[in-house]
């Protein structure tokens, strides 16, 4: 199962978040997700937990808990949509059509 956590502190590192994790079971993988032009955390990462029950058990008990001086929010993975931006963009939102 794919297990989304949120409200990472800067100072959170993969083997952080799976450390938190392995303690409920087998972790196999775990991946904070970091700006790809500044390399800083974005505040939110993953963790993949092979056993249902397992990573059930490890949202219940690590959501809302205190990793690092902030309270995590732990919850299963929503799949990817096939459209990333979901914003829109300067142009539409004018209603009048003109550039600004």
């Amino acid at each position: 199962m794919n297990i989304y956590v949120g409200n990472l502190s800067n100072d959170v590192t993969d083997e952080t978040i799976r450390e938190a994790f392995e303690s409920f079971g087998e972790v196999t993988s775990a991946k904070v997700i970091k700006d790809k032009y500044t390399g800083q955390s974005r505040g939110f990462g993953f963790v993949e937990m092979p056993g249902q029950t397992q990573a059930q058990t490890a949202i219940k008990s690590l959501n809302g808990k205190q990793l690092q001086g902030k309270e995590m929010s732990v919850s299963e993975a929503r799949p990817r949509t096939g459209d990333r931006r979901t914003g829109r963009g300067r142009m539409e939102n004018n209603r009048r059509g003109n550039r600004y």
